[in-house]
């Protein structure tokens, strides 16, 4: 039973909470070996004490010269002491022989020297607590129950720190006695779980919740849910962690950290769900150039889950892996995927959205389709507001109320590249290039390089991952600008390559638009924004062109103009720009551009880094006769 069930009103039923602790114990490992040697009778093992009389208690009181707080003194009344079996405190000692602990270690000035200005009052009772503290335990491993006069809340108990010697660590803090005896219960609990004989009516009553939490869960109630198995776990009931952690990884997002699904993963209907997940988090923190780390299941496993984990690793670490599903869940998946991978996030989570209910577990301790967080094109799609949606969503049939749905990510046309840059934002300065009509598959045959790879999986980003890397090729000529282009498609039908970090440069005397390369069967668009101080542009260049020529281009510097080719007064900046504040100015352009050719970006896609990439030709030209490109290396290092 929890602590709710042992309070009537304020007053906690020590008599049934310490007798039921006694009559569920049984040996531990080392127990068993201890009775079987003659070492030790079962009434030496026993956990309780005959209870102290007031008198007992009263005296140790006067002794004492203060009053004992009212958990521990009623503890006291049930049982005079008490042996924990497990923890590194082993015996609390009866009413006569605790004591004022007096700090023989001379703790307090090695903690009074770390206080300022800015600690924290809790930080100031811990340093205090050591010359006034009484302690409890008899015998420990090093250790000390400490009960704190000076912690005390608004009923008059006192906090319990447990200070282990040998770690170096700060003591453990517990509200009162009966929150440190509590816990200690479900440690006891949690220490014997595995145990093929350990079932008794408090094992039962939590079984019971976690089965009653799998269901609640399953119709996206997930909240309550959540306090079920947590309250399970912390008796170390055997499905409650696996269980907790699916809610977990959906309410946190991916990047909220490591997780392993104890037991769970042993099961190989669940490899498919649960070891994507493990291998992104992962994979998160492995570093660029680094040995690959052993990716570690937290279970022991057969033969063939640990070889499905290490395929499936494998295909995370090379964008490779997809998550497929069965049924009509795993159908509506395929086209997510499909539209996700060009940019189209928002269409994406609307078929996974629309699909949920019919999504059936494949393992019974299955609360949700995990699978795909793991997934290198569909797990950005799922952010941490619209997990909190799926979680809210009934699966597998499930009745109840459809969830709140959360707002589309990507804003419409280009404004946004406007906006004051976010820390993941895909864009200081920027480039890009749109083709009417054409699949982004093409793009690699209209402006790839010659003899390039075409298309490739996005790089694989540790966690803190910047997005502006303006290394140079070393197989480049100096003149050479080649743009690594994020690409995908629009809704309106242009396939796009959009070049996140482009170097430090701008449309100078050597820059060719790749437009009219681009255009053979249709128009294409190419946008080069350099931002100057405060991001706003101090160069943005357009160029328009139609079956393999230039229609027309600006450069425009500050409030110069370049022109070539008749530019359309809607297009015109002169036009575009009277009377804008310089702060609107790109905002203004932008505008002009996704109004006169329906033209978009994903931001999100962008953002999350999940599209392929193109390496595409030069966008200078080289050198002609008598023309001079001059360039400096610089080189950074020790004398």
């Amino acid at each position: 039973m929890t602590e709710k069930s042992e309070k009537t009103g304020n007053h906690f039923d020590w008599q049934r909470f310490l007798r039921r602790w006694q009559e569920e114990w049984v040996p531990s490992e080392d127990d068993t070996v201890e009775l079987a040697e003659g070492d030790m009778t079962l009434a030496d093992l026993a956990l309780s004490a005959p209870p102290a009389t007031e008198a007992e208690t009263a005296a140790a009181e006067k002794r004492l010269g203060t009053r004992l707080p009212p958990s521990y003194r009623q503890f006291l009344g049930v049982s005079n002491g008490w042996r924990l079996d497990g923890g590194s405190i082993y015996r609390l000692g009866a009413a006569h022989e605790i004591d004022w602990f007096g700090d023989p270690f001379d703790m307090t000035p090695l903690y009074q020297q770390g206080l300022t200005e800015r600690s924290t009052e809790q930080e100031v009772l811990l340093a205090g607590m050591w010359r006034r503290a009484l302690q409890l335990e008899t015998d420990s491993d090093m250790s000390y129950a400490l009960l704190d006069p000076g912690d005390t809340d608004e009923h008059g108990e006192w906090a319990l720190y447990v200070y282990k010697g040998w770690s170096g660590e700060f003591p453990d803090r517990y509200l009162s006695f009966r929150a440190y005896m509590q816990e200690m219960y479900q440690y006891f609990h949690s220490a014997r779980a595995g145990l093929p004989g350990f079932v008794n009516d408090t094992t039962r009553a939590l079984d019971a919740d976690v089965e009653r939490a799998r269901e609640e869960a399953l119709s996206g109630r997930w909240e309550t849910a959540r306090e079920l198995l947590a309250e399970a776990q912390r008796y170390g009931r055997p499905r409650a962690l696996g269980m907790l952690r699916q809610l977990d990884a959906l309410a946190h997002g991916l990047g909220y950290g490591r997780y392993g699904f104890g037991g769970l993963v042993a099961d190989p209907r669940c490899t498919g769900e649960l070891v994507p997940v493990m291998a992104a988090a992962h994979l998160r923190d492995e570093r660029p150039g680094a040995p690959p780390r052993r990716f570690p299941l937290g279970a022991e496993t057969d033969d063939d889950v640990t070889a499905a984990a290490d395929a499936i690793l494998a295909r995370v670490r090379d964008g490779s892996y997809r998550y497929a599903p069965d049924g009509a869940f795993g159908e509506a998946v395929a086209e997510a995927w499909e539209s996700a991978r060009w940019g189209d996030t928002d269409t994406a989570w609307q078929l996974i959205r629309a699909a949920l209910p019919s999504w059936s577990p494949p393992g019974p301790d299955l609360l949700a389709p995990l699978g795909l967080l793991g997934d290198p094109v569909l797990g950005p799609v799922v952010t941490r507001e619209r997990g909190l949606e799926l979680l809210a969503t009934p699966r597998a049939d499930r009745p109840g109320p459809a969830a709140d749905p959360v707002p589309d990510l990507d804003p419409p046309g280009l404004c946004w590249l406007a906006e004051p840059l976010r820390w993941n934002a895909p864009h200081g300065s920027y480039r890009c290039l749109w083709v009417e009509g054409a699949e982004p598959e093409a793009l690699p045959g209209l402006v790839g390089e010659d003899g390039g790879a075409g298309l490739t999986a996005p790089p694989r980003r540790p966690a803190g991952w910047f997005p502006h890397d303006v290394r140079r090729r070393d197989d480049s000529a100096p003149w050479e600008d080649r743009a690594v282009v994020a690409v995908g498609r629009t809704g309106s039908g242009w396939a796009f390559g959009f070049d996140t970090a482009p170097r430090p440069s701008e449309p100078g005397n050597f820059f060719v638009s790749p437009a009219a390369a681009a255009s053979c069967d249709g128009r294409a668009v190419v946008l080069w924004v350099r931002r100057g101080r405060d991001d706003a542009p101090a160069v943005f260049h357009l160029s328009v062109a139609e079956r393999g020529e230039e229609l027309y281009a600006y450069t425009l510097r500050g409030t110069d103009v370049e022109r070539s080719g008749p530019v359309p007064a809607a297009l015109d900046p002169e036009e575009v720009l009277h009377s804008v504040d310089d702060a609107d100015r790109e905002r203004r352009l932008l505008a002009a551009v996704q109004d006169e050719f329906g033209l978009s970006l994903p931001r999100h896609a962008l953002a999350e880094g999940i599209l392929p990439h193109l390496t595409t030709r030069s966008w200078n030209r080289a050198p002609r006769e008598g023309e001079v490109y001059a360039y400096a290396t610089v080189h950074l290092g020790r004398r």
